[in-house]
């Protein structure tokens, strides 16, 4: 067990100083492993062509530097069954990306890799080529860390590259439940049973960066959305209405 995970059990202050000291090496190192890429899945349980990727995105998320995502939309829900797990709010982030592209189009499954290219969900070939050509452009050049002290989470941002003094962005705590099976029980996929992983359950803003190192600390009550089980922090530039680029982000326990 890392020494992050104290903060999710639930008698966290009577254990958590034995777990610190038996482990603190190994949390350690986890700690300071880089993410490389950010995948964002944009799903639907209404959906029978997501079907193929959301395998892909399970394997994805086994990559010690992916953080994989997925995001239930909730535009299918019509369609004789309602996501269980969907919200407007990735409905509306989908959008977003959407408009910062300069279109309208959102499709399902779609991913988005770092917060700029776009591919088939299902595609791997097209992911593994995005995720690649995003880092030989620079990838994430910004360092981020994340991990849970008491009842609080410390963030850690980097300072943006003297060449890229004028980076700007913001900072996201995104709660997710690491792993939920779903039988969906009508509409396209009705009859199956479904396994989905790092389901974002919120999008919480902690705030600016202004290409300066930045450092914040919030209650891990923020990450404490529905029944999520761990987060993700992302450092991205644009808006909530038109996200940008993801500068860098950091995984939280057990991702």
């Amino acid at each position: 067990m890392k020494p992050w995970h104290c903060a999710w059990i639930r008698d966290r202050r009577a254990l958590c100083a034995a777990v610190l000291l038996g482990s603190a090496v190994a949390g350690s190192t986890a700690r300071a492993e880089p993410v490389r890429a950010v995948v964002e899945l944009f799903t639907s349980q209404g959906c029978g062509a997501c079907r193929t990727a959301e395998p892909v995105l399970r394997d994805l998320s086994r990559q010690p530097g992916v953080v994989a995502l997925t995001l239930p939309v909730t535009y299918w829900d019509y369609l004789g069954w309602k996501d269980t797990l969907a919200s407007r709010p990735l409905t509306e982030r989908q959008r977003g990306y959407a408009r910062s592209r300069g279109g309208r189009q959102v499709f399902t499954p779609q991913a988005v890799v770092d917060g700029s290219g776009v591919a088939v969900g299902s595609d791997i070939t097209a992911l593994d080529r995005l995720m690649r050509d995003s880092s030989q452009r620079g990838g994430l050049p910004i360092a981020v860390r994340s991990e849970a002290r008491g009842d609080r989470i410390y963030v850690e941002i980097g300072a943006a590259p003297e060449a890229k003094a004028e980076m700007r962005g913001e900072v996201w705590l995104v709660p997710v439940l690491r792993r939920r099976a779903v039988a969906i029980q009508a509409g396209e996929n009705g009859g199956r049973s479904v396994t989905y992983v790092n389901v974002v359950r919120g999008l919480q803003h902690l705030g600016h960066w202004n290409g300066q190192a930045l450092t914040l600390d919030v209650p891990d009550t923020q990450a404490e959305i529905a029944d999520a089980d761990s987060w993700v922090v992302l450092l991205q530039g644009g808006g909530e209405n038109r996200p940008g680029h993801i500068f860098g982000a950091a995984k939280g326990p057990g991702l």
